[in-house]
């Protein structure tokens, strides 16, 4: 890359230096056109090692009747195959398809959740024209991010070609960027297609989508504004491809979607390789859940009348048993920033606070009655909605796991269920026939104290069981049908 990018710079270099000693003509434009040329040409030879196709195939369900496809013999007659080609065949075209980046030599993609489905085996193509299977390591439906893993066989042998990653907050309007992809599966041999243009603008918002697993139709961090748009033409099963800067670093993941609901064309936007980009990245490489910050308030956008008179923020209304609850703010105080960020709309609270990691330390900036003051709230964890994959889960303690209470909040009631958080963890999981769920602990509970020490966070949870060996009670919060659960180390 750096190759790349000095043979550009040498180019113009060399233009600059004829220019001051002739002192006569300034580079012609078919010359200023072949130097971009160059870099464009150079950037995308070399990044293209790290991309692939996608392509998704679902698994045969009990039922699914036999599909027929007719292909032509070496006569050019048509002929019935009953069953279809295989993803290492040439002549296989899937139906559902897509983009990957890879992002560790020995067989890790990453791509765009949305991309992905549930019930699929997965085939990656790459530059070289192999052809691998591979499963999901887990996946983020907040960040819209999903990272594969070469199955074992295959990934003992590869030794593939990372991408490198940029800095999404160096860009700026008008900057010229490429994208590689497989736009309509046309690159379904792992010949990577390219296309450029430049930075439309930035910090974009997704447009909301409502449905049933989430009437708010904003599921991600995306749609409250962290989009990279750019005027390059991405199609669908662009999605998942990169975004780079003429230096061949991904600044972006390429999402292809529309810009509004009802229009057919697509708009071209990137997901930004950024300091969240990077925390989520690296988590799902390890295969574990990416956790966000909860604050545990309802923001209001200011009236018209506020902004006009030259206020700005958002209006909080506190809920019971958060973090925004224990931190001392009140209903009405206006946050006007997160952590030196300013505050203008609902979205962007959502937004700063999001990007926050469980346990991170949100500093305030509040007006209450007109009179500015600082408060510092320590976040807990946000309740994610939507299909999440993790295969590395944390170790359980005699067969349960715990987690954060505000995980499991109803963000359709929210007033009915986080009134029962306060200073508690919840039962997430219980691995049967083990001592946990002999004793009676079930998903669900509230657990407050273990041997009379409270506990609220699962560190804490974690921290004060490590060294029991025998018996160990579990006190309940208040509201459940018991007060008490003694686990014993046999069950």
């Amino acid at each position: 890359m750096a190759k790349t990018t000095s043979r550009f710079v040498c180019s113009l270099m060399l233009f600059a230096w004829t220019y001051c000693a002739a002192a006569a003509q300034e580079p012609s434009g078919l010359q200023a056109a072949a130097a971009i040329e160059d870099a464009l040409v150079q950037t995308i030879a070399v990044a293209e090692k790290s991309v692939v196709a996608l392509a998704r195939v679902r698994k045969v369900q009990p039922g699914d009747s036999v599909r027929l496809e007719f292909r032509p013999d070496a006569f050019g007659r048509r002929v019935v195959v009953a069953a279809p080609p295989q993803p290492n065949d040439p002549a296989f075209v899937p139906n559902e398809y897509g983009t990957g980046v890879i992002v560790d030599r020995r067989g890790l993609i990453l791509t765009a959740l949305h991309v992905l489905g549930e019930d699929s085996d997965y085939f990656v193509t790459t530059s070289d024209r192999r052809v691998y299977r591979a499963t999901v390591k887990a996946a983020d439906p907040r960040s819209d991010l999903a990272v594969l893993a070469l199955d074992g066989a295959d990934a003992a042998s590869v030794n593939l070609t990372a991408i490198r990653l940029g800095d999404a907050a160096s860009l700026r309007k008008g900057q010229i960027v490429v994208t590689l992809g497989n736009p309509q599966a046309i690159a379904r041999d792992g010949q990577a297609s390219a296309g450029w243009g430049i930075v439309s603008n930035l910090d974009r918002k997704a447009p909301p989508i409502a449905d049933d697993s989430d009437p708010s139709g904003k599921p991600t961090l995306h749609h409250f504004g962290t989009l990279i748009q750019t005027d390059a033409k991405l199609h669908q099963g662009a999605s998942g491809g990169p975004l780079m800067n003429l230096k061949g670093q991904m600044v972006g993941l390429c999402v292809a979607q529309a810009a509004a609901a009802g229009y057919e064309s697509s708009a071209g936007y990137a997901i930004p390789v950024d300091a969240t980009f990077r925390r989520v990245l690296e988590v799902l490489m390890q295969g574990r859940e990416v956790e966000y910050g909860f604050l545990g308030i309802q923001p209001a956008n200011l009236q018209p009348q506020e902004i006009a008179a030259g206020l700005h923020g958002i209006r909080a209304r506190i809920f019971a048993g958060t973090p925004a609850g224990r931190s001392g703010l009140r209903d009405n105080d206006i946050i006007t920033a997160v952590n030196d960020k300013a505050i203008y709309d609902s979205d962007g609270l959502v937004l700063e606070v999001g990007r926050l990691p469980v346990e991170a330390v949100a500093h305030l900036h509040v007006s209450r009655s007109g009179t500015p003051r600082d408060v510092a709230v320590v976040l807990g964890k946000y309740p994610v909605r939507g299909h999440r994959v993790v295969t590395v889960r944390p170790s359980a303690w005699r067969g349960v796991r715990v987690d954060y209470a505000s995980a499991f909040v109803d963000a359709d009631q929210p007033t009915r269920s986080i009134a029962m958080t306060d200073d508690a963890v919840v039962v997430a999981e219980v691995d049967p026939n083990t001592p946990a769920a002999l004793s009676g602990v079930k998903p669900g509970m509230l657990i407050s104290h273990v041997d009379g020490r409270a506990i609220r966070t699962p560190k804490e949870f974690q921290a004060a069981t490590a060294e029991k060996a025998g018996p160990v009670q579990l006190r309940l919060a208040a509201g459940e049908p018991s007060s008490a659960v003694l686990v014993v180390p046999g069950g």
